[in-house]
């Protein structure tokens, strides 16, 4: 792959050079590689296959994990977003133990892996949330918890410029990666000022279902908004929002016989 550096970008396919855009700008690469059928078939490309079934499988989980946790990323702007999730399901993939190579799946991996993904690389909950806060998930009850005791938003929360208010919200996924379904929630605070008022002690709960056997995800993010002749409006470009998976649980133990 190379990059275009004329002064007219070139799109389509000269001889064997194929041009083409990208979010990384206009690039050109070398047609060719395998054939299809003879990946699919000969067994000199076992490996390839088993990493295609697993690397498949990941795309779909990430996929399925990004529809639980959609209302809050529809404000979040990270067009990597996507990409970086299946990176990460992948890991979670191939920490199974269980199955072998090709067939190892989300269920028997380390879903555990995913705390602390952030959904947007541009705006982390780390470097724009600074108060302290508390993790707790429930599986028995079917609850998960954000505490965030009372801080002052001018010191705690990083804004951008033009921002005058913001909201603390929390949202919780139950994912079912093999029946390719969810329950999710979510919970939030009120639109606050960022001025030297504290806030209120912040208790966010999400409710899924009791004694669930099912990897339970639970994600905390800050929306940012502009106040406009006493109307807020959220900063619908979402460079500045933070989302990030703050605690998970995997699949829990099973029962001693």
């Amino acid at each position: 792959m190379a990059r275009q550096s004329g002064i007219i970008p070139l799109k389509g396919t000269i001889g064997n050079i194929t041009f083409y855009k990208t979010k990384a700008g206009h690039l050109a690469r070398e047609k060719g590689g395998v054939d299809a059928n003879r990946i699919a078939t000969d067994p000199a490309f076992v490996r390839t296959r088993e990493n295609g079934a697993e690397f498949g499988r990941a795309g779909k989980a990430g996929k399925l994990l990004r529809t639980a946790f959609r209302a809050l990323l529809l404000s979040i702007g990270d067009s990597y977003m996507s990409s970086r999730l299946t990176r990460e399901m992948v890991k979670v993939i191939q920490a199974d133990a269980t199955n072998v190579r090709g067939q190892r799946n989300v269920i028997d991996g380390e879903a555990e892996l995913l705390k602390g993904f952030e959904f947007n690389s541009n705006a982390r909950l780390g470097g724009t949330l600074y108060a302290p806060f508390s993790t707790a998930i429930d599986r028995a009850a079917g609850t998960l918890i954000v505490d965030i005791p009372a801080f002052v938003p001018i010191n705690m929360v990083a804004a951008p410029a033009g921002a005058t208010h913001f909201k603390v919200q929390a949202a919780g996924a139950e994912i079912d990666f093999e029946a390719e379904t969810f329950i999710n929630g979510s919970a939030a605070s009120a639109e606050l000022p960022i001025d030297a008022t504290p806030t209120a002690v912040m208790n966010l709960t999400v409710n899924v279902t009791d004694n669930s056997t099912k990897p339970l995800f639970l994600a905390l993010g800050v929306e940012f908004y502009q106040q406009v002749n006493g109307a807020l409006y959220s900063l619908k470009n979402g460079a500045y929002n933070a989302l990030a998976l703050v605690d998970v649980s995997g699949m829990p133990a099973a029962p001693n016989p």
